[in-house]
């Protein structure tokens, strides 16, 4: 009997094994993907660094010429946005359906403030009077795609179709009769008040997460025109909203002060772009806590939403100042020098008497036949000849 019950015990252990040890591997592999996706995550959340205006000209236009024609720098720094967008770490996330990008929701905010910058200019190009129309109107169409799109054709393949067309476009200030934007400052200021009116609406969001009345009171802001207070979970999604937006602003503004340089200066508002542009820039300072704060008052934590406020409300001010001082102003359009060919180029005075001595001195064996007397008749070398007698005596 002991021996058929070892054997029974033997057959039961072969036909129970234990596969244990296949869980430690794929524990170790999920591990690895959490980290390697926060890890992405992280590094898809930062903030693009800003560009240089003028640098973004030259590599647009592909050219190591000066810009020419009015409109080459907003034109150019539109297209860099939107190619930020596209070509930053992670590429376009805010239509992600998979981790890491599904996780993120402060970057996608961002993305889509940036984007609502850039859909605003786009649709105001054709007031500044350049260009083909149908084309701006392309690329607005393009951009005003839903941005959450991701089935084919997804969201990203409608602004990689806007930035061809804005590409297009901006190669046409090459051209021999495209002379650039407007020489008035009506486009400018119609632009400006739209952006002003984003500005206040930004404004209004960012106060309706504050619940601290005295605060409101302070930025002057009008508790019955506030929106429905902000939810808890879409205050840091707000907040990344009008961050996006002030950064893109930021830099069409700094391209304003290139293009309208001497409609800004005959209306004597250097200052306010100047004021305008740092208080953007206050706006764009690093954030150092990981999470969106809510304080009040002097308390221990502070509030992001109401430092930004104030800093967009003050530029939304400015933006409206300098409307105002462009509208209505008008300058001489700016001159373009042609490159001027060999056939049509004035002969200088030393060049033309070098020139002249060597037909007199050429025999007629080493001319064709009338050649000398068909040169020495042209009226450059006649005056140049003069000059030599008039040397000489």
């Amino acid at each position: 009997m002991a021996i058929f019950r070892k054997r029974k015990y033997r057959t039961d252990v072969l036909e129970r094994p234990e596969y244990g040890w296949i869980w430690k591997p794929l524990l170790i592999l999920l591990v690895l993907y959490l980290v390697i996706c926060i890890g992405l995550g992280i590094w898809w959340s930062q903030r693009p660094n800003d560009f240089d205006v003028t640098q973004a000209v030259f590599e647009q236009r592909e050219q190591s010429e000066p810009p020419e024609g009015r409109g080459t720098v907003m034109t150019a720094t539109l297209n860099t946005t939107i190619e930020t967008l596209l070509e930053k770490p992670g590429g376009y996330i805010r239509n992600d359906k998979l981790p890491p990008g599904v996780w993120l929701d402060n970057m996608p905010s961002w993305e889509y403030g940036v984007l609502s910058q850039a859909r605003l200019l786009t649709g105001a190009l054709p007031t500044f009077g350049a260009g083909d129309t149908s084309l701006l109107n392309a690329a607005a169409d393009a951009l005003d795609s839903d941005s959450r799109d991701w089935l084919f054709p997804g969201a990203e393949k409608h602004y990689r179709r806007a930035l061809t067309t804005l590409h297009g476009y901006l190669l046409s200030f090459n051209n021999p009769g495209m002379s650039g934007f407007s020489d008035n400052g009506d486009a400018l200021a119609q632009w400006l008040r739209e952006t002003g009116q984003r500005l206040d609406e930004l404004t209004r969001r960012l106060s309706a997460s504050v619940d601290d009345p005295e605060a409101l009171r302070e930025l002057g802001v009008d508790e019955s025109e506030l929106p429905d207070a902000t939810p808890w979970l879409q205050i840091d999604n707000t907040f990344f909203v009008a961050r996006g937006e002030t950064w893109a602003l930021l830099h069409y503004l700094q391209a304003v002060a290139q293009d309208y340089a001497d409609v800004i200066a005959k209306a004597g508002d250097e200052e306010t772009l100047g004021r305008l542009i740092a208080e953007l820039k206050l706006a764009q300072r690093r954030v150092w806590s990981p999470v969106i704060l809510n304080g009040t008052g002097f308390g221990m934590f502070a509030n992001h939403s109401l430092l930004l406020a104030n800093y967009i409300q003050n530029a939304a001010k400015l933006t409206d100042t300098l409307a105002q001082s462009v509208e209505g102003i008008e300058v001489e359009p700016p001159t373009r020098i042609e490159p001027r060919s060999e056939e049509t180029e004035p002969a200088q005075a030393n060049d033309s008497a070098s020139e002249a001595a060597d037909i007199t001195r050429a025999t007629p064996a080493s001319l064709q036949e009338g050649e000398l007397e068909s040169r020495l008749s042209e009226p450059a070398v006649q005056a140049a000849i003069e000059l030599r007698k008039a040397a000489t005596r």
